[in-house]
């Protein structure tokens, strides 16, 4: 076989190699879903308020720590519709910002994510806190939509293995924090006053 027949076999590889690579891209579903839940002794309205007021995440998020010098900015009420978190951060962590678009008291709040690093994407959470005797049931979810970009990125990854764990690990330092005793403030006495003079 001559250097010409052998280039045009090559091509003909790679083309055909192309063309599998688009069909399998093409039949990857079109939408995705994570989700995660945790069964917590704490009441619903304790865990609810971990979660609705943006700032709390910082106890509990499994993103939180792994960035030390990541930016972050809030906007609006610290708590229910309106909040926003905006970040900047290492390669771990990207940039991006989450709204909360939902928030029902004791019972669920709803996301906005948009992603802008390292890949550009809207996404939507929802926190759900379910009675469970005298604790709560929380299921943390994630779903969007697949473009083409990210149903090719399904091809080499799994979104619920790669997610599903960094929900995991967020649900039990959260049920940490929602399960720690509340310490009671101590009443002032005489000895916590200064002496006058």
């Amino acid at each position: 076989m001559n250097r010409s027949a052998n280039r045009m076999l090559a091509y003909a590889l790679i083309a055909f190699a192309l063309i599998v690579t688009l069909v399998l891209v093409a039949r990857q579903p079109d939408s995705f879903r994570v989700e995660r839940s945790l069964s917590m002794a704490a009441p619903p309205e304790a865990v609810f308020a971990q979660v609705d007021d943006l700032r709390n995440w910082q106890r509990w998020s499994p993103w939180a720590k792994r960035d030390p010098a990541m930016q972050q900015s809030y906007e609006g009420p610290h708590a229910g519709v309106g909040a926003i978190y905006r970040w900047a951060g290492n390669k771990e962590v990207g940039a991006g910002s989450m709204s909360i678009i939902e928030s029902l008291p004791s019972q669920a709040i709803r996301i906005r994510l948009e992603f802008l690093k390292p890949f550009q994407a809207s996404n939507e959470a929802q926190f759900l806190f379910v009675p469970e005797g005298e604790g709560t049931r929380v299921t943390w979810s994630m779903s969007g939509s697949n473009n083409f970009m990210a149903k090719a990125m399904h091809l080499v990854m799994d979104m619920d293995k790669m997610v599903g764990g960094d929900f995991e690990q967020g649900l039990a330092q959260l049920k940490a924090v929602a399960e720690a005793p509340v310490t009671p403030k101590r009443a002032a006495t005489a000895r916590d006053v200064p002496p006058a003079g």
